[in-house]
């Protein structure tokens, strides 16, 4: 169809942004029949006690729509989990949502608190949802570049893009794609400038407890910022399970009445029975078990980290999540999708072009390019041998 037709036939708030470039790239992955590092899915198992309590959850006929914002057991094991973690009293049955994954969290969140000429700051590079999702709800998405390769939030740059239209910030720590773990001054920082403006924070920690350097500071627990921030989260990276779909969303009870209604409109309510084993695992899995994941994590991350620097592209070490942005400037004068697609057809191995985290895509990460290494070491070892073959002969 020709693509002036197909632009009338739609509405003008999807001609600004593409569709995912990350799960483009794996289809890219399957057609070379390469290993992909694109998209931040585990190829190893979720914990045993997490898939035997989904099963058990199923046999007992736990088959048909829990409550719409979450089941009781699943929003009492996150009333636990936040108390036992980081001292907040959240009120189940007023604060909490129960979400198809955290990108619906994220677009319930925005839908439900973000009104039409509103702006919202996004940290740049970014995860890809969040420009798209400012602009479904008819507000303008406002980027603050951090600089590589330290990517620390400057407060002077983040003071001068608030207006008296700024409704919220959007933070990810954790952060996907830089790996970066904001430290104190950043977040106290960051918390500063909301309670000065009464502007809403909007903090995406799915990554929370994948952390090599660093602490994860929930900005929720800052002085003044209980009220105004909403936090996105879920068990889809911490358990291994991103086919879940189980995000989850805290806020205060107002914003919650206003969530919830977009919520059930959008999705109605995440599957019953895996609520029941999330609800089980953040019971059941304890200390030991997260700090076996991070020590899994970091193993994976250095064996994936030594192959990159091997191979002659230029990265950090992250400080948390699981990723690896490389520039690959010494190694080819290709733009970034370009060399990904050739990296994937002739190495075998496949990135997300570095543009896809920059809201303009002739600008920023033109020759960058982020891995995962949410994946066994074995996998992870065949794609470094790859790539310094390739790069290096």
């Amino acid at each position: 169809m020709n693509p002036s037709l197909t632009q009338a036939r739609t509405a003008r708030r999807t001609h600004s942004f593409t569709e995912s470039v990350i799960r483009e790239m794996t289809r890219v992955a399957r057609e070379h029949d390469a290993i992909n590092l694109a998209q931040g899915f585990p190829d190893f198992p979720a914990p045993q006690a997490l898939k035997d309590a989904a099963c058990d959850a199923i046999q007992a006929d736990v088959n048909q729509y829990a409550v719409t914002w979450g089941s009781p057991s699943m929003r009492e094991a996150l009333v636990e989990k936040y108390a036992s973690w980081y001292g907040l009293n959240i009120e189940g049955d007023r604060e909490i949502t129960v979400t198809c994954g955290a990108t619906e969290a994220m677009a319930s969140v925005m839908l439900a608190v973000v009104n039409p000429g509103d702006e919202v700051i996004v940290l740049e590079p970014f995860y890809e949802n969040y420009g798209p999702d400012a602009i479904l709800c008819q507000a303008h998405p406002v980027f603050l570049p951090l600089e590589p390769p330290a990517y620390r939030i400057d407060p002077e740059r983040l003071a001068s893009l608030i207006t008296d239209r700024t409704r919220a910030i959007v933070i990810n720590t954790p952060n996907n794609p830089s790996g970066r773990v904001f430290d104190e001054s950043e977040m106290n920082a960051v918390r500063d400038l909301c309670v000065k403006h009464d502007i809403l924070a909007i903090t995406d920690e799915i990554y929370e407890h994948i952390i090599y350097e660093g602490s994860h500071i929930p900005l929720a627990t800052l002085p003044g910022m209980r009220d105004r921030t909403i936090i996105i989260s879920g068990l889809s990276k911490t358990f291994s399970v991103t086919g879940w779909r189980v995000g989850t969303i805290v806020a205060p009870p107002d914003l919650t009445d206003a969530i919830r209604k977009v919520h059930d409109f959008l999705t109605v309510g995440a599957p019953a029975p895996l609520q029941e084993a999330c609800a089980a695992g953040m019971r059941i899995l304890g200390p030991d078990y997260y700090q076996d994941m991070v020590e899994g994590y970091r193993k994976r991350r250095d064996v994936l980290y030594g192959a990159l620097t091997d191979a002659g592209f230029r990265c950090s070490r992250p400080e948390g999540a699981y990723y690896i942005m490389a520039d690959f400037s010494d190694l080819s004068d290709l733009d970034d999708r370009a060399f990904s697609i050739r990296l994937t057809s002739e190495c075998g191995v496949t990135p997300v072009p570095g543009s896809s985290f920059f809201h303009d895509p002739a600008g920023g990460g033109r020759s960058i390019v982020r891995f995962v290494f949410c994946k066994r070491i074995e996998t992870l070892t065949e794609a470094g041998e790859r790539l310094r073959s390739y790069f290096q002969g």
